[in-house]
């Protein structure tokens, strides 16, 4: 948490105050959120100022944005994001909030809004980004968990576009090993449900594996088993072609829905760029609701542990054969 729709929603929601502005201050008030940086705090610095916002890609739980120098031209490296368990991105003052609450833009259109008390960001306020129209992006991260960091750009494997929002094969070095994830039209689907067919891993595991598919943790595993009436613990061997992919269908389904919302919150570790928490939690059918009715047969939801997780299912309408 966040998962692939939470993180999805950030970006939707950054995209319109960063695309194309200038980086041109970074404040530090937190190293161990850029302990990912090869060279440290300086290094991170130095790299990023200066440099301008081509625009926000995302595979999974990943989002960076791709940088260009002051021509316009690629630098070959991305500013990475990783939001951790509760990592946050906030957008301060700037040219897009101005042309918001005077009326000419609408910030809520590219992103869905949720509903929820906006949580205070100053205390976990850990880094951040000025930008050149007097916009401040600040990272929140209260576990600090989460981070900030470069990477170079690499040719992704499959030499198909890197993300469905970008424009080449190339992606962040650190995201060459990480699958593509259910939302993306260039996934293998047919690939993914081979592999997990020929291992005895669990299958929420196999959700849950991010070099296989990605974007997926908990909540949206726990739901999309639901939806496919398939128990946590099935092996993956066992399942039917047919089955696997309704299970790889069910997750994808859930997280469009909770896109539509903004995403799930529990509480204020995930909220938008505004501040506003996503209300899918309450359209929740398995996740979180031991002891409740199941909503599509009324048995009461049973909580278990599969490694060291809380895996939440209905013991009457989901199968483990």
């Amino acid at each position: 948490m966040p998962e692939l729709p939470e993180v999805e929603v950030v970006r939707r929601g950054l995209a319109p105050h960063v695309d194309g502005r200038v980086i041109t201050r970074v404040d530090v008030h937190e190293p161990r959120s850029l302990r990912r940086q090869i060279g440290g705090p300086e290094a991170f610095v130095q790299a990023v100022t200066g440099a301008r916002v081509a625009r926000l890609e995302r595979r999974g739980k990943f989002l960076w944005w791709r940088l260009q120098d002051e021509r316009g031209d690629e630098l070959g490296e991305a500013l990475m994001t990783h939001l951790g368990m509760s990592g946050q991105m906030r957008v301060r003052g700037g040219a897009a909030e101005a042309e918001a609450d005077a009326g000419t833009v609408a910030l809520s259109a590219p992103a869905p809004r949720g509903e929820g008390p906006a949580s205070d960001p100053h205390r976990h306020r850990r880094i951040v980004l000025h930008l050149d129209d007097g916009a401040q992006v600040d990272f929140v991260d209260q576990r600090i968990f989460g981070g900030l960091w470069t990477s170079a750009l690499e040719q992704d494997a499959d030499g198909l576009p890197a993300t469905p929002d970008s424009i080449d094969d190339l992606l962040p070095a650190d995201v060459v090993g990480i699958g593509r994830d259910l939302l993306d039209p260039a996934q293998d689907r047919e690939a993914v449900i081979a592999v997990m067919r020929a291992r005895r891993a669990p299958i929420k595991a196999l959700l849950l594996d991010q070099s296989l598919v990605s974007g997926i943790g908990n909540i949206y595993a726990d739901e999309g088993l639901w939806a496919a009436r398939t128990r946590f613990d099935a092996p993956g061997e066992s399942l039917t072609r047919g089955r696997a992919r309704r299970v790889l269908d069910g997750a994808e389904a859930v997280m469009h829905r909770a896109l539509d919302v903004g995403g799930t919150s529990f509480d204020d570790l995930y909220v938008n760029v505004d501040g506003r928490s996503g209300y899918f939690a309450r359209s929740l059918a398995a996740y979180g609701r031991a002891g409740e009715p199941c909503p599509r047969c009324g048995t009461i939801i049973r909580r278990s542990v599969l490694q060291q997780r809380s895996c939440f299912y209905c013991p009457n309408c989901q199968r483990k054969a």
